[in-house]
């Protein structure tokens, strides 16, 4: 009597193993190359530098408007000061609280993170603006000729900005 065996379709465990193993290999090896963390510290810093450039057109524009730019506050948070409403202004608040710098800007923009940004003036003919580059000296932006602590010249302290202020705006008479 002969006994036929039926010939299954399908993988074999061996088979199924090397396909899983290739497929891990792989996957690792594309997160590897997207970095992930990179990409969003880049993301990160884009918001730094918009959202400063857009606070260094306001406050040019209320230089044109004043034939002065707005004090800063002091030590820790160097904020905009309104003389007009006589009150601080803090960041990542609107006309609505914390006083306001309306129509120059409606909204101070809120670094990401715990990063701040400094604002710095001492006699109203010229500023500074400092920010935290998460990707620090290997993005092309970075501050030019760092201090010993890896600060852009000119900060009126260290870590204000928390962490290294390694970005910087300023107005167009002086360099950050």
């Amino acid at each position: 009597m002969k006994i036929f065996f039926k010939k299954t379709k399908g993988f074999t465990l061996i088979e199924l193993v090397l396909v899983v193993a290739i497929l891990s290999i792989l996957s690792v090896m594309v997160i590897f190359a997207i970095n992930p963390l990179a990409q969003f510290q880049k993301a990160n810093d884009a918001k730094v530098k918009s959202d400063l450039a857009q606070i260094q057109r306001a406050l040019e524009i209320y230089y044109d408007d004043n034939g002065s730019y707005p004090p800063s506050t002091g030590a820790p948070n160097f904020e905009i000061f309104n003389p007009a409403k006589n009150q601080a202004i803090a960041w990542g608040t609107s006309s609505g609280s914390g006083g306001s710098f309306a129509p120059y800007m409606n909204f101070l923009p809120v670094p990401p993170g715990s990063s701040k940004y400094i604002y710095f003036t001492q006699n109203g003919q010229e500023y500074f603006l400092y920010g935290n580059l998460e990707r620090g000296v290997s993005d092309p932006q970075i501050c030019k000729n760092l201090d010993s602590n890896g600060e852009c010249p000119y900060v009126p302290g260290l870590n204000l900005c928390g962490g290294k202020c390694n970005f910087g705006l300023s107005s167009p008479n002086v360099n950050p």
